[in-house]
């Protein structure tokens, strides 16, 4: 049976605001054919290098394909990811997980085109990423590879500045939740629902709305996936949404499945993911 994990990283302190986890995913090989291999959102970016082996991922209709010793940037996603090693071979990746406050202080990018899907950096930043590259596959140790790419990060860091506007809607999403209304946000920032849209589409890629929604889901994903009791469960239910069939229809958006069908699936590397 394939053996895999995701080995929890701790991020250099200067990165620690922006990244909401960091972490080594080892595999012997190709996942098992019961295995659901689900990815569910949680409303981060990523920044992955698959050192050993390549990963296919799968997004709605479209098959991406993360090459070994390259660098993929993953937009924002709402919709549910099936992944696996490209090949039936031992795999590893570096996988570094920007929060929404994150991206847009490393990254200058149109964030709206790469929503839901996965790009390799060097298409968008060009030929700085072409000798980082160079550099990580040359690499021997993953510590040295990690130690390179935080490095890389915390250049690009230095040079860009904060948007106090879009960080303090981020934060008060994240603070309710998930919970807090556009209005809410419109009556606290004195911006109109059309300004922070455009703003959050020009950071994030898609609007608060869309955001504040993943974000819900996810702290009743976190419940699920941490094995909480059927009473625990119920509680995130209602708080978080206006009554079951409101829940089921997110539910559906973000895992493909009904819960019922997915308690009863084979389902360790989403809950891995999660739990890690």
């Amino acid at each position: 049976m394939t053996d895999f994990r995701f080995v929890p990283i701790t991020p250099h302190p200067l990165l620690s605001p922006f990244v909401a986890k960091m972490c080594v995913f080892e595999s012997s090989g190709r996942l098992p054919a019961a295995e659901r291999k689900l990815i569910v959102p949680n409303a981060n970016f990523k920044l992955t290098l698959t050192y050993r082996n390549g990963i296919v991922a799968g997004i709605g209709d479209k098959t991406f394909i993360q090459a070994e010793n390259k660098l993929s940037l993953t937009g924002l996603i709402d919709s549910p990811v099936i992944i696996d090693p490209q090949e039936d071979a031992q795999t590893g990746t570096i996988i570094i997980e920007f929060n929404p406050l994150g991206a847009y202080r490393f990254f200058r990018l149109s964030y709206g085109e790469v929503k839901n899907q996965i790009v390799e950096v060097e298409d968008l930043i060009g030929n700085r990423t072409a000798e980082l590259q160079s550099q990580l596959a040359e690499a021997n140790t993953v510590a040295l590879k990690l130690q390179l790419l935080q490095n890389f990060l915390i250049k690009l860091l230095e040079k860009t500045v904060h948007d106090p506007i879009y960080d303090y809607c981020i934060n008060r999403i994240s603070d309710s939740k998930g919970l807090v209304t556009v209005a809410k946000l419109e009556k606290e920032t004195g911006y109109s629902s059309r300004w922070l849209h455009t703003k959050f589409s020009e950071h994030l890629g898609t609007g608060p709305k869309n955001l504040a929604e993943i974000v819900r889901f996810k702290q009743f994903y976190q419940a699920f996936s941490a094995g909480a009791n059927s009473q625990v469960l119920k509680e995130q239910i209602y708080h978080h949404y206006h009554d079951q069939s409101h829940f089921i229809r997110a539910f559906k958006r973000f895992t493909g499945s009904t819960p019922t069908d997915l308690q009863n699936s084979t389902n360790e590397l989403s809950i891995k993911n999660f739990t890690s």
